[in-house]
């Protein structure tokens, strides 16, 4: 998960790779910018809305899913309305998520998978995290970082993200999951506090490095982690524009 151990913060190295401060820098004034907005001072709640929306609309596609709201309102597609529920429900989450992250995880996994679990098998999969291969030791240590860790919160939100990906903890909809994850932390940092930027449609607009990024991070190498701690800055930054476009359009 870093590319050292041995310090009080073990994700404290990542700040000191090639361009990371830089990007975070860069990831922060976006977010921030899009909360300065006029209409975001008064009228946030209704940006937030469409922002939410648009960040599940986005997640879905990541994950193979439809990307686009049918006209009568009925959502088929399983992927989709798995992430149109985390949507609805991160708010009431927040809490849950800075106080019992693992908790929140396997709340997650059930409002994004429900659709695509037979009703017979729902009881022994949803919210169930896999036992084997490390994955109850990683998401323990995880959680423990979530509560703990003081690097700048880009980079939190990032490793959440990136490691919930290469754990893959749960059977399916793990990239829902691993980005509602995200969205959650960038909320308890302060990052995003009120939940207005949309990074899942920067991720979803570099699709392919979104995917080699990824992959770097769960090889763990030095530039792996780099390449993906930069591409998530670079989603935030874009997750900010996007904010600001949903403002202006409400302007």
């Amino acid at each position: 998960m870093s590319p050292a151990s041995g310090t009080a913060d073990p994700l404290a190295p990542l700040v000191e790779l090639p361009g990371v401060a830089e990007a975070v820098a860069r990831a922060r004034e976006a977010v921030a910018k899009a909360h300065a907005h006029p209409v975001n001072r008064r009228g946030w709640p209704a940006t937030a809305a469409e922002a939410s929306v648009r960040a599940a609309r986005a997640s879905a596609a990541l994950d193979g899913g439809e990307a686009g709201l049918p006209a009568d309102g009925v959502v088929s597609d399983p992927v989709l309305a798995g992430a149109l529920r985390v949507a609805e429900e991160l708010g009431r989450l927040l809490p849950v998520w800075r106080s019992a992250p693992l908790q929140a995880l396997a709340r997650l996994h059930v409002l994004a998978a429900t659709d695509l679990v037979p009703v017979a098998d729902r009881d022994a999969v949803l919210g169930r995290p896999r036992t084997m291969g490390g994955v109850t030791e990683r998401l323990e240590l995880l959680g423990r970082l979530v509560g703990t860790s003081s690097v700048p919160a880009p980079v939190l939100v990032a490793v959440v993200h990136g490691e919930l990906l290469a754990v893959s903890p749960f059977e399916l909809a793990n990239g829902v999951v691993a980005r509602a994850a995200a969205r959650l932390t960038g909320l308890s940092t302060g990052l995003d506090p009120k939940g207005l930027a949309v990074p899942e449609v920067g991720h979803l607009r570099r699709g392919k490095e979104y995917q080699e990024a990824a992959a770097g991070f769960a090889a763990g190498t030095r530039d792996g982690l780099a390449r993906w701690l930069l591409h998530c800055c670079a989603a935030w930054e874009l997750g900010g524009r996007e904010a600001e476009s949903i403002a202006e359009a409400a302007s």
